[in-house]
């Protein structure tokens, strides 16, 4: 049979309830007097066992002037009403004091106690016996009465015969008065620490709630910015940070948010912007077919100038349209995509630009193949348009393309012999819009390159080369 465990939303809040009530500041109330408590309870413990020791200890040095009298009086004179006088003075029963091969006795005849319960030494009692002999005539008293001996001036040593019931009641009386004390020792001391802990803890971190409960209902909204105290403790480095923190994080969100309105209206002005271009084009290829040379001279220049600006269109409308698809991994041979590169060389007709690849046949790749030919068209064809535009460094233009494996990661290198990437535009390379280096791109083809190169877990970085430029790409295989 399924029993079902039944679901109380009810409990779930009241603890809730409960946690309100018993906040920050009375859970600390409650701590700082359990913790009094317990040290009180470790202070008590070998505080009863000597009152113990010390109580019964006077009635030691009490016998032992008693014995003293029982020497000083003579025969005639040590009556029993003396005797009884002593006794009762002292609170016991019996009294010998065993000195220089005697022992001298004080007793009632009428009164004197056939057995003991307990027997106490304390010539030789450690403070393990004494709290454990306190604690026992707490809680364990003796039905019939205890023999106590102890040391003795002039004497080896006196025993006393007694009823442990004054005792306990001694020590029940000092038991009452210490825990009273401690409850008013307890209570002081919570109450200040309380105070305390409230003004220097409690409160700070309470501001420091609310303003975060505060600053996340409106992030944008510079006046719910914390304004931190001079404090230079921690509270007061957590205040500071906060501030910084919200500061950075508002001032972030108001330019994204303004951000992602321009580029909602660059998207639409791109949309109609490209359509015109696409008539101008049109128009432009018609253009090419007059016979006027100065018409002939102009036109190619004019349809290659729109379809520049129709790419960098469509690629602006597609870098903010969507995100890249997460990559659908497999071993692929690298050979057969780098051939396909090759043809990109023909973008540049008349540069007579060469293409070198080294590639052994049998090294795999665990890329999304689609996605890894575009992140190496992307490289190839930015050197190319390199190499037609600026030329080279040193000897004929020519693209490089070198692939090995280092243990369980593919590395890629794309490499050119053109002038290299300037050093101002090393530092935002792989930024959306601003990592372009040449006069008409659109400064998405390396951001892009990055973004599929880290969705496979890669890294893409520009080494450092002499001459041209040497882009070199990591894809680990997967676990």
């Amino acid at each position: 049979m399924n029993v079902q465990r039944p679901h109380l939303p009810h409990l779930h809040a009241a603890g809730r309830r409960l946690s309100g009530v018993f906040g920050l500041s009375s859970r600390l109330l409650v701590l700082t007097i359990l913790f009094v408590m317990v040290a009180e309870v470790l202070i008590y413990v070998p505080s009863v066992a000597n009152f113990r020791r010390n109580w019964l200890q006077d009635k030691v040095a009490a016998a032992q002037i008693a014995g003293l009298v029982l020497d000083a009086a003579s025969e005639d004179q040590l009556t029993e009403e003396l005797e009884t006088r002593l006794l009762d003075g002292i609170g016991a029963q019996a009294i010998a004091v065993r000195g220089g091969g005697t022992r001298r006795l004080l007793a009632k005849e009428y009164d004197v106690p056939p057995e003991v319960d307990r027997h106490i030494d304390l010539r030789s009692a450690t403070w393990r016996d004494l709290i454990a002999g306190a604690f026992a005539t707490l809680f364990v008293p003796a039905e019939r009465p205890i023999r106590v001996i102890g040391p003795a001036m002039g004497a080896d040593f006196v025993e006393v015969v007694l009823n442990e019931k004054p005792l306990r009641n001694a020590m029940v009386a000092f038991s009452r008065n210490i825990l009273l004390l401690s409850l008013v020792i307890s209570g002081i001391t919570a109450c200040l620490v309380y105070l305390t802990l409230h003004w220097l803890i409690v409160r700070p971190v309470r501001r420091l709630s609310g303003n975060i409960a505060a600053f996340t209902n409106d992030p944008e909204d510079a006046s719910r910015v914390l304004a931190p105290s001079e404090r230079g403790d921690e509270i007061g480095l957590a205040e500071q940070a906060l501030a910084r923190m919200e500061g950075v994080l508002s001032n972030e969100l108001r330019q994204k948010r303004r951000l992602a309105d321009l580029g909602l209206a660059v998207s639409k002005i791109n949309h109609e912007l490209r359509n015109m271009l696409t008539t101008a084009q049109l128009l432009g290829d018609r253009i090419k077919d007059v016979d006027d040379p100065a018409v002939q001279r102009v036109a190619p220049r004019l349809v290659r100038t729109l379809g520049r600006a129709i790419d960098f269109c469509e690629a602006t409308l597609a870098y903010g349209r969507a995100s890249e698809r997460l990559p659908q991994r497999r071993r692929v041979p690298l050979a057969p995509i780098v051939a396909d590169l090759e043809d990109l060389t023909g973008l540049a007709p008349g540069a007579g630009i060469a293409f070198a690849a080294d590639v052994p046949e049998d090294l795999e790749i665990d890329a999304d193949p689609e996605q890894l030919a575009r992140i190496l068209a992307n490289l190839v064809r930015n050197a190319v348009q390199a190499l037609s535009q600026a030329g080279t460094s040193d000897g004929p233009p020519c693209v490089g393309l070198s692939a090995r494996r280092d243990g369980g990661t593919a590395v890629i290198e794309v490499f050119d012999n053109g002038p290299g990437v300037p050093e101002r535009a090393r530092a935002n390379l792989f930024t959306a819009f601003q990592a372009s280096a040449r006069s008409g791109g659109t400064g998405l083809g390396l951001p892009v390159t990055a973004e599929l190169v880290r969705l496979h877990g890669g890294t893409i970085t520009l080494a450092d080369t002499a001459a041209g430029a040497r882009f070199r790409i990591t894809i680990p295989d997967r676990a």
